[in-house]
């Protein structure tokens, strides 16, 4: 089994999106700066994820794109196949036709082991990496990098601006 770059993406994008949720909605401009992901891009991987309720758009200035459920409820398996990536390291996808018709020697090995996989993808959520020390580090520095305004640890002390 390989994952596409399109599989990669959008687990990227939505980490990228599960970081800054609390800062409000997240452009996929910003995302696709701090990720190096193409803009156009990541509207189809978002319009995917936007139909499997992933996410969800928020319309007017501000807008972009909000988690549609809690981090800690949205799988990496969620993710992968909500952008029509499979995870089955069976040559025939599941099918038993590997061998002319027919299942091959290694169709069993190769099934159990795309369960696993997929189990294994199930159980982490976005939550459970989003609150790793060398997430968080990662996300600093591309945000401090792409020059991103919202960062993932505001200051505990809010700025005072004095007007002028």
């Amino acid at each position: 089994m390989k994952l596409s770059t399109k599989g990669r993406y959008a687990v990227t994008a939505m980490m990228d999106l599960a970081i800054h949720d609390h800062d409000g909605p997240v452009t996929l401009a910003d995302i696709s700066n701090c990720q190096g992901i193409s803009l156009s891009y990541l509207e189809q991987l978002f319009s995917k994820l936007r139909k499997h309720h992933l996410v969800e758009g928020v319309r007017g200035p501000g807008g972009g794109y909000r988690l549609g459920m809690p981090a800690s409820q949205i799988s990496i398996a969620q993710i992968i196949t909500a952008v029509d990536e499979n995870i089955d390291a069976t040559r025939c996808k599941g099918k038993e036709d590997c061998l002319s018709g027919e299942k091959c020697l290694t169709h069993e090995l190769w099934s159990d082991l795309s369960e696993r996989l997929y189990n294994f993808l199930d159980e982490l959520t976005l939550s459970s990496f989003i609150n790793r020390p060398e997430v968080r580090a990662v996300s600093r520095r591309q945000d401090t990098t792409a020059s991103r305004i919202a960062t993932m640890f505001p200051p505990r002390i809010p700025l005072l601006v004095a007007n002028m």
